[in-house]
Parts: structure tokens; sequence; C-alpha cells
């Protein structure tokens, strides 16, 4: 049985070698509170030093994955007041998470949520989902998520879409680089199931070492210092493992075992 802990706002469970970190404050569409924010930075902490756990997937309950920031204790106060200065902290954790993050869009993100889901690896998002850059028709800039947002994005599309602030839907996020898999409703599951499967199969210091390099935006160093990396993994004792398990026609022994 999965391992399962309470709290008022977030659900963590590990089961097989995933964390699933489902936001769980429906009541005020699963905003980025102060309580959303420390609970997520502890449970993002505490997957990404588990040895057991491989994957890390962000899911939602009700009928929003993340509405952004908690506007209600954002009102009033000096700049930073508003619990803004503690985003870039969240969205740099998945963004640099040396294990790979799952998305899970199964309805409406904005501002804020879709920084949260830019920064990770993978994105599902159910085909009703919509999506809005909604600041700039609150007096207000979509500064810090533009960090995780324009990497990922057809620029002039993302230009496009801060600016105006108008709904999109998840075809549209897709085309323009924001979700990666746009699937029917009744398809979240098994798209996010088959994605975990497939990322649990790499080994997980090949993993981080490539999400760094990807992260890093290519090639940044010289062709020497990528043969190097290479030829490290190449020889290093997951790469013999993996060598020796395509040529014995086996699971590597860092895939987790099938129920």
């Amino acid at each position: 049985m999965p391992d399962v802990s309470d709290d008022t706002v977030l659900q963590v469970s590990t089961s097989r070698g995933v964390a699933t970190l489902t936001l769980d404050s429906p009541a005020n569409r699963n905003a980025l509170s102060r309580a959303m924010r420390a609970r997520l930075r502890t449970a993002l902490s505490d997957a990404l030093a588990d040895d057991a756990v491989r994957v890390v997937v962000l899911d939602h309950t009700g009928r929003v994955f993340c509405s952004g920031m908690d506007l209600t204790e954002a009102a009033g106060g000096a700049p930073g007041d508003q619990g803004v200065r503690e985003l870039p902290e969240l969205l740099e954790t998945v963004w640099r998470a040396p294990k790979p993050v799952v998305a899970v869009l199964r309805g409406p993100a904005r501002a804020g949520g879709l920084g949260l889901a830019a920064a990770c690896d993978v994105v599902v998002a159910a085909a009703s989902a919509t999506f809005a850059f909604s600041e700039v028709r609150l007096g207000i800039v979509p500064a810090v998520v533009s960090a995780v947002v324009l990497p990922r994005m057809v620029p002039h599309t993302a230009h496009r879409l801060m600016l105006s602030g108008e709904v999109f839907d998840a075809a549209a996020a897709a085309a323009g680089g924001l979700v990666d898999l746009c699937v029917p409703d009744d398809e979240v599951d098994a798209a996010v199931a088959a994605q975990v499967t497939a990322l649990a199969a790499g080994a997980p210091a090949a993993l981080a070492e490539t999400k760094r390099l990807l992260r890093a935006g290519g090639l940044r160093g010289s062709f020497d210092e990528l043969l190097e990396l290479s030829s490290r993994f190449f020889a290093s004792e997951e790469g013999q493992e993996g060598i020796a398990a395509f040529l014995e026609k086996r699971p590597a022994r860092w895939v987790p075992a099938a129920d």
C-alpha cells in the first residue's frame, strides 16, 4: 500500500518509486497560499532527498489545477510582503530537480499556476483544461513565471498571450509548447502512467545529468567537455549495468518492479 500523509492543502503519497504531490485546496482554487508554498517546498525537498523516489508527479484535486498566487493574501502590504519572493525558490526547485517532475492538469491553470506547470519536465493536460497569463489584467507583471515559461514556449506566442491575458485552450497550449501532451479527459491517468513508466526506466544519475545538460541549454560547453561527460557515464556503474541489461535482455536493476 502507498505511504500517505495528510495535510490541509497538500496530499503526499509514495508508491513504486513515484512521489505524488496533490494540491488539495479547492476552496481557493489550489492557489499558491503561504500554506501551499510551505508544504510544496517541504514535500519537494523530501521527495528529492528520498533515494527510493524516481519520479515526482504534481497533481490536484478539484476543478482547478492552480489559480496562481493567493490574491486574498497578496492584497495590501509593501513590495515583497505578498509572498512573491518565495515563488522563485519554489519554481527553481522544480526546474533544477535532479529527478523528472510531471505536472498533471485536469483543469484550469492561471498565472503562477502556469509557472508551476512550466517548471516541470513533462506537462500532461486534459483537453478541457484552460490557461491564461492573467497578470496584466490585474495590473501586475508575469515576471517570475517568465523565467520558466519562455524557455518552453514559441516566443511570439508567449508574447501575445502574456500581453493579452486571454484564455486559451489545451490544444493552443500544446501548439505553443507550454503543454507536452494534450489528451482526452478520460485518458489523463493512462497518459501520466505511461510517462512515469518511461521516465522511471532511466538510470537515476544519468537522468539527473541529462536534465542538468538540458537545463543548461545544450551546447554550452566544448565538445571535449561533452565527450568527457559521455565517456564517464559509459564507464560508470550505471552505464555498465545498463549495457549488461540490454545485452542480457532484462530490465536494468533501477527499473521499478511491476506489481
